[in-house]
Formats: C-alpha cells, structure tokens, sequence
C-alpha cells in the first residue's frame, strides 16, 4: 500500500488531493497548522482507517515515522489577501519549508512534488505562458514574498534532483476553483459568489480587462495526480486555457445568483498580472490530460457550496 504525505493538506486543493489519494487506495498522512488551512476540510476523514493527521508547521524540522512513498508540498499561503498578510510566513514556507520536505523525501527515498503556481510567470509578457518562459517577476514588489517563494522553491526541487537524485514533480498550477474555497480569501471567484449572495457591491480591480482562465477543482486534482503518476522532472502547467476578463466575470455571477448587486471598481493592486493563461499543450501531449468539466457545471457546483456555507454561517450567528 503506497503511503503519501501531503503538507498543507488541510488546505482548499490539499484536503481535495486527500480524498483523492485514499480514493486511489493510498494511507494519507496530512500534515497543516492551521494558518490558512481549516478543520472542516478535513472533518470527514477524521475516521477514515487509512488517514492521519499530524498538526505542525513544515517550517520546523518535520518527523514523520515509517516509511513514505510520495510527499507532496502544498503548504502555503496562496491568495494575495494572506500573502501580503503574513509575508515572512509566505517566504519561509517557500524556503525553510520547501528543505524541510525535501529532506524528509530524500531520507525516505520516496518522490516529491511541489505545487508551484502560476505567479512565478509574474505580469507576463508571453501569452499564454509556456513553460519555458521564465517570467517577468518584481522581487521588491508586494507580490513577490509570494512570487519569488515559489520560484526558490522550484528552484531547490531541481537543485535535490539533480544533486542528490531525488525523484521530482513541479506542478504549476493556474486559477483553481471550487468547494472548501475560503469565502474570504480575497481571490475573485469566492469573493463576487459571496458578495452576490450577500446583496453587496462586486468589487473589480482595475478596469476588469484583466483576464484569467480558471480550472474546476476535480480537473486540477487529476492533473496533479496524472503528473505525480509519471516520470516528469520539469515543471507542467495544469489549467484551463479558456479565457474570461474580470468584469465579465463579475457580470456572469451576477446573472448566475440573480443578484441586485452593483460591479464597483477599486484601484488594481500593484504587479497584478494582465494575462493569466497556460499553454498546456505539455500536460495533453504527456498526461493526456484536458480539463473536463465545463465552466457552468462548475460555477453552479461551486455557488451550491458558497450558499450552504452562508446559510450555515447565518444560522449560527442566529443561534448564538
């Protein structure tokens, strides 16, 4: 039985990764400690026979008895609102983090795969964004406690591959979303769902010309699995290559909620990419793999989980 560690797996895509690893047979052992990561992600494993929970921060020296197969490195903060929160945190779990895991992979000769992101590509130049692009990054800017966290980090996956032998994935990973989504985490999706619901202003940054390309979450799992699965050392972007502006974006949760809110524009934050859009001709040609469910399927999967979560909230705020 293959034996995986998951660090940040208390998270939106690691509980998610959880599941699908002890759907696939695996004993999961999840390691978080909470910064961003939440309990309820993770409530219903609390009995599953094959999955434990360790409560730590990967910053830390990290001890995990008997053996592994696979640790994969999601803990980080990974929306703009948590990582100009807590900078340091963001830059050390980029650094200290990424050697702590990678040294427990080498010890356990097992295979490591770290969840890099879009944001190393920073304000593109290049569109839609291949791998190879090496990207156009401000290390002094706000955005770059994350943006560079993360390219130090694919940076000493490459350095423990090469040097020391140990078996390596890099998943870059574009606009996720989906159920477990923090309502309050500041990235787009989340945020205009509750505000619609809520009857409040839709907040867009900028003129909302700036386009993304956003992925389902059960579509992002099995890219990562699919490439966990392979022998592919260089990195591989997992996203959806179907383009939306911000403002249309607004525009369709608004007629999707039947929402009397108004689309209110605020400045756009500093660095805050044009372009977001992978090139994923890498993933289809060596994965097979495509994104698969559409994105009104997936919009109304998510707006179901966003209704329960304020309905839930109101309730006890009631009873209390």
């Amino acid at each position: 039985m293959l034996r995986t560690l998951i660090t940040g797996g208390a998270g939106f895509l690691g509980s998610h990764l959880c599941d699908r690893l002890l759907g696939d047979g695996h004993q999961v052992v999840c390691i978080d400690n909470f910064l961003t990561g939440s309990r309820d992600n993770i409530s219903h494993l609390k009995d599953h026979p094959r999955f434990s929970f360790l409560e730590h921060d990967v910053t830390k020296y990290i001890t995990v008895d008997g053996p592994l197969d696979y640790v994969l490195h999601f803990a980080s903060p990974a929306s703009p609102i948590d990582y100009l929160r807590l900078p340091i945190q963001t830059l050390k779990v980029g650094a200290l983090g990424t050697h702590n895991a990678l040294g427990l992979t080498k010890a356990k000769n097992a295979c490591f795969l770290l969840a890099s992101t879009s944001e190393v590509y920073g304000d593109p130049q290049e569109h839609p964004q291949k791998e190879s692009y090496w990207g156009n990054v401000n290390p002094v800017g706000l955005r770059g406690v994350y943006d560079e966290a993360k390219r130090f980090a694919e940076t000493l996956t490459m350095a423990y591959h090469r040097f020391h032998g140990v078996e390596t994935r890099i998943v870059r990973i574009f606009n996720t979303y989906g159920p477990r989504m923090r309502l309050h985490d500041g990235r787009a999706l989340p945020t205009f769902m509750r505000q619609a619901l809520c009857s409040e202003d839709i907040t867009v940054h900028g003129s909302g010309n700036q386009t993304r390309s956003f992925t389902y979450v059960d579509d992002t799992v099995e890219g990562i699995v699919r490439l966990l699965y392979s022998k592919i050392t260089t990195p591989i972007n997992i996203g959806c290559c179907e383009e939306i502006s911000i403002i249309e974006f607004a525009k369709k949760i608004v007629t999707m909620t039947n929402s009397s809110s108004m689309i209110t524009h605020h400045p756009l934050p500093e660095n805050d990419p044009k372009n977001r859009q992978p090139d994923i001709s890498l993933a289809q040609e060596l994965l097979d793999w495509n994104p698969q469910v559409d994105r009104e399927d997936g919009l109304q999967r998510t707006l179901a989980y966003v209704l329960d979560k304020i309905n839930h909230s109101a309730k006890t705020t009631y009873a209390s």
